[in-house]
């Protein structure tokens, strides 16, 4: 195994799975070939990923298949890959959506399922998907069906993606993880951070906002806010990798009372950063969290206010839930992440041989 062409997204914590798995990966001295779509980096993000010295990123603004009128861009992107499969030459390839499982590809395929907009839709709506989107739940069962390997980054994402797209007899689990060396404990201050896709409905940092001015902490929301205002909070806007990690290291508690959230990579660089956790009640953070938060209904406001407010008047319980988060966070490495995704790489490497040994041997027989 020396080469992995990879697939990325700029918009959200696809950037960060890709880069942490790269950087780990390079300890076996794995290079990866990182194609970026989505948009294109920001500074930034360029910076983040020239630091990594086994990764060479070759940028694009092709849409991906979860955006508005995406399916040209889709099919141009698809061509871009395959043409950079047969110049970069990986031994496997490894796509982080949707959009191009289903191409021919000459490599073996794993495909991480992030999320999907499918259970999205029914976490955050609750009712049913609309018709437009009739052509993306084809592409991604296509895409599903097509893969070697499939992993999600939790039990609960896993679970949907079979629900809404058939069986996946060839998915795994593998939990996301991050460098701890990126945070610290740092001096806490009275205040409550959240962080993220501020737009985006799943976050419900709506309700957040809605009982911020009620709280005697401050709250103080990082991420892209895409235009919406969150009244009773101090809104930070997008920041750098280190200045999220100084905001951590002041934060005393982390909340995000999701609607949806198939892993969650700030919960974790929170917990990494010493904070204690008041998260959404849903089967993923549980699954990931187990007893190192408070977990709250995201329907009801109340409830948040409630826990809220009793850690900021409960400093040993904060204390103690800081401690369990941060012992849990410890085991959700970004080492640990790579050494279960090389497992994989070289089972598909295995099962590609054995295929094609099949194959070989049909054909003698066939003479």
């Amino acid at each position: 195994m020396k080469r992995v062409l990879t697939t990325t997204d700029t918009v959200g914590g696809v950037w960060t799975f890709t880069l942490d798995l790269a950087e780990a990966l390079g300890r076996y001295g794995i290079e990866i070939v990182l194609a970026s779509m989505g948009g294109l980096p920001t500074m930034d993000q360029r910076e983040e990923a020239a630091r990594i010295p086994n990764l060479q990123l070759l940028e694009s603004d092709f849409k991906l298949e979860w955006m508005d009128a995406p399916w040209s861009d889709v099919a141009a992107a698809g061509a871009w890959l395959l043409n950079l499969e047969q110049s970069v030459a990986p031994d496997l390839v490894h796509l982080n959506s949707y959009g191009h499982g289903a191409l021919p590809w000459s490599s073996p395929v794993l495909l991480t399922g992030h999320s999907c907009v499918l259970s999205w839709w029914a976490a955050v709506k609750r009712e049913p998907l609309p018709l437009c989107w009739g052509r993306y739940a084809v592409t991604v069962a296509r895409a599903l069906q097509s893969v070697n390997i499939v992993t999600a980054p939790s039990c609960a994402m896993l679970a949907q993606l079979e629900k809404n797209y058939g069986a996946l007899p060839h998915a795994r689990v593998i939990l996301n993880g991050r460098n701890p060396s990126r945070f610290r404990r740092g001096p806490k201050e009275a205040l409550i951070f959240g962080a993220g896709r501020l737009w985006d409905e799943a976050k419900n940092v709506g309700a957040l906002a809605r009982i911020a001015s009620s709280l005697e902490w401050p709250v103080c929301l990082a991420g892209d806010a895409g235009g919406l205002d969150f009244p009773g909070c101090r809104t930070l806007g997008k920041l750098s990798a280190r200045s999220m990690a100084e905001w951590y290291a002041r934060a005393t508690i982390y909340a995000l009372p999701a609607r949806y959230e198939p892993f969650g990579l700030t919960v974790l660089e929170a917990a990494l950063s010493g904070c204690a956790l008041v998260l959404g009640d849903i089967p993923s953070l549980r699954e990931v969290w187990r007893d190192a938060a408070l977990y709250v209904s995201p329907d009801d406001e109340p409830a948040l206010k409630h826990a809220l407010q009793a850690l900021i008047r409960d400093a040993p319980q904060r204390a103690a839930l800081a401690e369990l988060a941060c012992e849990r966070a410890q085991e959700l490495t970004a080492e640990r992440m790579a050494n279960e995704y090389l497992a994989l790489y070289r089972e598909a490497l295995r099962n590609r041989g054995l295929r094609d040994k099949a194959r070989r041997e049909a054909k003698v027989l066939c003479a």
